[in-house]
């Protein structure tokens, strides 16, 4: 085995985990996952079925990634964030068929306590402020805040906050 698993966490059969990943305490990986390379997944976190992550994820404690959500490489994914995959969930209604795909682009990250509705994609090295509610898409470079998320301005590939689109792609 060339990745970490903590003695308290779990792995289920048929996963995929890349070289070098490490799983902290208390985490579960359920079946058909598939995890890149250099990922850190952090205490208390869930990797609910059949979903992707790429090279180099960062998920911090306490986040449940849920069946339907993609992620690519060099995501991160802040302490307690949230995803959803189902729009109009009710306990007595099986809505399994009815999951969302939500993809978060190369670079792309969230901040702590934010909530991603599901059926969007976060565009490339977005950055989603903490405690933000994103209901729409949102655009490559966009610094999203705010319940809903509005964009208030753009960011760099290593999130610094930039004058204009064209800024944020060149730097």
């Amino acid at each position: 085995m060339d990745y970490f698993v903590h003695e308290s966490s779990y792995v289920d059969e048929g996963c995929k985990i890349g070289k070098g990943t490490k799983i902290w305490h208390f985490s579960h990986i359920m079946s058909g996952c598939v995890i890149g390379e250099d990922c850190n997944i952090g205490q208390n976190v869930v990797i609910s079925p059949d979903v992707v992550l790429g090279r180099n994820c960062k998920i911090q404690n306490n986040v449940s990634v849920y069946t339907g959500v993609r992620c690519e490489d060099d995501v991160f994914l802040g302490p307690s964030m949230v995803f959803t995959n189902v729009i109009n969930p009710r306990a007595a209604v099986s809505r399994k068929h009815e999951y969302r795909e939500t993809i978060i682009k190369k670079g792309a990250s969230v901040g702590a306590n934010a909530t991603i509705v599901c059926g969007h994609t976060l565009g490339e090295y977005c950055l989603i402020g903490a405690g933000s509610v994103v209901t729409k898409d949102v655009p490559a470079y966009a610094l999203m805040v705010g319940n809903p998320a509005r964009q208030i301005g753009w960011v760099n590939k290593i999130g610094e906050k930039v004058a204009s689109l064209q800024e944020a792609v060149k730097s």
